[in-house]
């Protein structure tokens, strides 16, 4: 069964005009993305099926497209969907992020940094480049590490933040544990990059800890 098959009162397609997205549930907006459905299952019941299967939404769109593959129903075509969706929504913040100063959208510096990192299975470690404006210039992942630690260079980081003629930087990494409270080691290494930059005037505005569906900021927490 298709969406025209579909009683006109329950057809995403139309609900999403006439009432808005905020209207539609997960499985609805999903539904059309999807656009069609399999054998024996129409669409809505083909995106309910693979939102339990995943474990929702969020864990939907952040599954490794290596892994997306073993989801019922969710083929190539019906992949490349979901990933665009998820590219396009980071490039849709990066362009925000690059046209007003970073920490007056605290959120949504968050927000992006979830999309990046919060997801990976391994520890890495990104920065965000900012001009004098402290807008975007872009975000780089310079190091990558093991479940539990990763090794941060400090030269590499100021040859980077040089590179890209950078005033400040926001620091990042993720915890795939799930906690995102800062460890000891956390927060050395984070005055230890702040020293670093500040011998070549850059200034570090955060250090951001993500994680599944949260996130830490040192600056808001007074720890930077």
């Amino acid at each position: 069964m298709n969406f025209q098959e579909l009683p006109p009162d329950t057809r995403p397609r139309e609900k999403i005009l006439t009432r808005g997205p905020s209207a539609l549930s997960d499985t609805e907006l999903l539904a059309l993305l999807l656009r069609t459905g399999v054998a024996g299952r129409n669409v809505l019941q083909l995106a309910q099926d693979m939102l339990l299967a995943s474990g929702g939404l969020a864990n939907l769109l952040l599954t490794p497209p290596a892994q997306q593959t073993a989801i019922k129903g969710l083929g190539p075509a019906k992949q490349s969907e979901l990933l665009a969706v998820m590219e396009l929504a980071k490039r849709a913040m990066a362009q925000q992020l690059s046209t007003r100063e970073v920490m007056q959208s605290a959120s949504s510096v968050q927000l992006y940094l979830q999309l990046h990192l919060a997801h990976k299975t391994h520890e890495v470690f990104a920065m965000l480049f900012l001009d004098s404006q402290h807008k975007l210039v872009c975000m780089e992942t310079l190091f990558r590490g093991t479940l539990s630690q990763t090794s941060v260079y400090p030269r590499e980081v100021v040859l980077r933040a040089l590179h890209h003629h950078s005033a400040a930087v926001v620091l990042a990494h993720n915890h795939p544990s799930g906690s995102v409270h800062p460890s000891p080691a956390d927060l050395h290494l984070t005055h230890s990059l702040k020293s670093a930059l500040a011998m070549v005037d850059v200034r570090v505005l955060d250090h951001v800890i993500v994680g599944p569906g949260q996130a830490f900021s040192m600056a808001e927490q007074g720890v930077l």
